[in-house]
């Protein structure tokens, strides 16, 4: 037995329990015995790379997660990791940037893992209006950090309460899929900040179809709903963490603000 794949077995334990698999669950999935799968997690066998990436498939294991895998078990990264500027991404970034662009006049924002900043189209704009912290806005823009600070979008969330408590469940889940330490630290960070913890808030509309996002802009109060975009095949690990927020007029005075907010930039 070796310390790689004592390693491996210990991986892989972990993914199954975050999965809530039996390794019976499990071995029935992947097509093995459920003996081989044990012999595997106790390190007393050492599986070959497709059988690691398999176990992966099966367990729904990020891209980057899979890599660590695979290396846990002496073997090389099956996928690549490349910066977003990298020339063999630019496919992809000018589909993100078509995306953004198509959805104006309303915001829409592309982030990384970590939810930072990676792009966004220029409907953003009135988000970023009057954050008090102007290291907030430095890049990397941390989004979840700049709508929960309280020297940031905070104070003009108008439902904060219930706002902060989605965000906090969101990246809960989302951290429990991905298991990645800097997002256990930007939970935590977001949870201390000033507000009602997890507490859950249901909101007061009966007829509402999605937790909104109200925020405060001047005399006027705009909201909106939320959809995440990933993509569907990635291969490479960027690629498969990007994801694009979009937000949608919850009603037609946040549209028509949006509209002339537009039509006052291309007047500039």
């Amino acid at each position: 037995m070796t310390n790689s794949q004592t390693a491996l077995g210990s991986m892989l334990r972990e993914w199954r329990s975050r999965r809530r698999m039996s390794q019976l669950d499990l071995a029935l999935e992947a097509g093995i015995s459920q003996r081989h799968l044990s012999f595997v997690e106790s390190g007393r066998s050492a599986p070959s790379r497709q059988m690691v990436l398999t176990l992966a498939e099966h367990l729904s294991v990020p891209l980057r997660q899979r890599n660590r895998l695979l290396m846990a078990a002496g073997y090389a990264p099956t996928f690549s990791e490349r910066d977003v500027t990298d020339p063999t991404l630019r496919p992809a970034m000018e589909a993100v940037e078509t995306v953004l662009k198509g959805h104006e006049p309303n915001p829409a924002i592309a982030v990384d893992r970590h939810w930072n900043m990676v792009a966004a189209n220029s409907a953003i704009a009135p988000f970023l209006e009057g954050v008090r912290d102007q290291t907030l806005l430095a890049p990397p823009v941390n989004v979840l950090r700049l709508s929960l600070h309280p020297n940031g979008v905070a104070p003009r969330i108008a439902n904060l309460a219930e706002w902060r408590a989605h965000v906090l469940e969101r990246l809960h889940k989302l951290n429990e899929t991905v298991a990645d330490p800097e997002l256990t630290k930007l939970e935590e960070e977001l949870a201390a900040y000033p507000g009602d913890g997890r507490k859950s808030f249901r909101h007061a509309g009966a007829d509402a179809i999605a937790v909104p996002f109200c925020l405060k802009a001047g005399e006027m109060l705009l909201t909106f709903i939320t959809t995440i975009t990933v993509f569907g095949t990635p291969l490479d690990v960027t690629l498969s963490e990007l994801a694009i927020e979009s937000f949608f007029p919850a009603d037609g005075e946040t549209a028509r603000f949006l509209r002339e907010a537009a039509a006052a930039r291309e007047r500039r």
